[in-house]
């Protein structure tokens, strides 16, 4: 391995290089609100990396993508710089902070404990350090994006709410609410009340973002998984269409019924 602490170095002076006087023009134009979606790009493209990985790709791109994803934070720790607000080591001692005061099993003397019990001891401590900053504990649910994906966010916002016990005891009770929340899209539906649909398929998407967590699935790497095998097998059906000289747009559903299972017993077979 590396010496971190002069490879961050370097990357901060890099930094603090482009912005400059004599710098880069674009990087000098940058500010916080132009960052936005490239901080939301790099995150996104260092998941699809993380997915590669999981399904037995190379690590090595992966690291490429997490130093852009560093490039970001530490661009953002420039501005501030510049703005004498805060530099890079008080990001890094911010974290470094946190991390030894909400794990005080490892860092300090308290005992060991299970998962459950340092996910209570973490909300507690959040809660500590809230009225410490605020004067009031807050709410278990603080710190959940709310611009965060959807599905995410309902699996993060159950999640934290459980550390309070406030949970389904087993997965059968989240089956049981899931069941009952499709039976009130089904009455939605009957009634064609636009408004009552999107409430009922609201309730019926966190019951399943709930029941994901709960068979300790993220749900929206669920949800990317099967984005990709959609597209993969549509893909699939269009080159089947076009190899069979079918019009564009004039195929049937039965044709493209056919290729699409064929491509899934293809994707089975190729497993």
């Amino acid at each position: 391995m590396g010496d971190i602490g002069n490879a961050v170095e370097r990357l901060a002076a890099i930094m603090q290089r482009l912005r400059a006087p004599n710098g880069c023009p674009w990087d000098r134009e940058q500010d916080l609100k132009s960052l936005r979606p490239y901080l939301i790009e790099e995150a996104y493209e260092v998941l699809e990396e993380m997915d590669r990985v999981a399904a037995g790709g190379p690590w090595g791109p992966l690291a490429e993508e997490l130093g852009d994803l560093l490039f970001q934070i530490v661009f953002h720790a420039q501005l501030a710089t510049e703005q004498q607000q805060f530099d890079l080591s008080r990001v890094a001692n911010s974290i470094a902070d946190k991390l030894e005061r909400r794990h005080p099993h490892v860092f300090g003397e308290g005992a060991q404990h299970s998962t459950t019990q340092v996910l209570q001891n973490w909300a507690r401590l959040k809660a500590d350090e809230r009225k410490e900053k605020h004067g009031h504990h807050g709410s278990v649910l603080d710190g959940v994006p709310k611009d965060a994906p959807g599905l995410q966010r309902a699996e993060r916002l159950t999640e934290k709410a459980s550390r309070i016990g406030f949970d389904w005891p087993d997965v059968g009770g989240v089956k049981e609410k899931l069941a009952e929340e499709l039976s009130e899209l089904d009455h939605a539906m009957q009634t064609k009340d636009k408004a009552a649909m999107e409430h009922e398929l609201g309730d019926v998407l966190f019951s399943l973002a709930n029941l994901a967590r709960h068979l300790g699935i993220a749900p929206e790497d669920a949800m990317r998984a099967a984005n990709r095998r959609f597209t993969s097998r549509f893909q699939v059906v269009e080159r089947g269409l076009e190899a069979s000289g079918v019009p564009f747009g004039e195929a049937t559903l039965e044709q493209m019924n056919r290729l699409w299972d064929q491509a899934k017993v293809a994707e089975k077979a190729a497993k």
